[in-house]
């Protein structure tokens, strides 16, 4: 039962972390010379990891696979953003 729980509260983790991630380096770090690091998805990520890994030691339910989860979804998120900051702007941005 509370494995059940744990996987989703990671999965949720993740893909928030994802989508925030991406739409913030997407739009406010598109001027910035961060965004033409090849790595800076692989930084952020692990980053997120060892950042949230003692905060979910803390915590009952979750453990270490959210702080993974977490981490991969910031990450994936960040270098996708990448990607989003290149593309030129809208005029509705």
């Amino acid at each position: 039962m509370f494995g059940l729980i744990a996987a989703g509260i990671a999965g949720a983790t993740g893909l928030v972390g994802h989508l925030r991630s991406r739409k913030f380096v997407g739009q406010r770090l598109r001027y910035t010379s961060l965004v033409e690091k090849p790595m800076i998805g692989v930084w952020a990520g692990v980053a997120t990891t060892v950042v949230a890994a003692p905060l979910v030691a803390l915590l009952p339910i979750v453990g270490a696979g959210t702080a993974i989860a977490a981490g991969l979804g910031v990450g994936t998120g960040v270098a996708l953003g990448v990607g989003d900051a290149k593309k030129p702007p809208l005029l509705e941005d």
